[in-house]
């Protein structure tokens, strides 16, 4: 099972200390549900597609939503970023990204980061 997971233990522990804490009852593997949440964006599956090995699809989708929400991935990719310094080249490709019709409700709800100082109007 070690081949399907996306981040090693060490990667992980670089980002462990920005999840939120678990309240109650202990939550599933972190580095189960975070190698599916990146294998599912990686390959542009659908939840319900995500190999049965990062364990219910319905997990891997609410945690990802959740901690989006909560900024728990800005923070996380803002942290790395300022270890590393910004890099020399950032390419994108974009010819297989699909946008899904509802696409551009999802400003609305703050799944995305905001990327400058400048205060939210609304």
């Amino acid at each position: 099972m070690s081949d399907q997971f996306w981040l090693n233990e060490e990667q992980l522990a670089r980002i462990k200390p920005y999840f939120p804490l678990s309240h109650g009852v202990p939550r599933v593997d972190d580095r189960k549900v975070i190698s599916g949440i990146i294998h599912v964006i990686r390959n542009g599956l659908r939840w319900r597609d995500a190999p049965a090995v990062y364990g219910p699809h319905k997990t891997l989708y609410n945690r990802f939503i959740r901690w989006s929400k909560m900024g728990v991935f800005d923070r996380i990719f803002a942290a790395l970023v300022a270890k590393n310094g910004p890099p020399g080249r950032l390419m994108i490709d974009a010819t297989h990204l699909k946008a899904h019709r509802t696409a551009c409700s999802l400003l609305k709800g703050g799944m995305f980061p905001v990327l400058s100082a400048v205060p939210r109007v609304g």
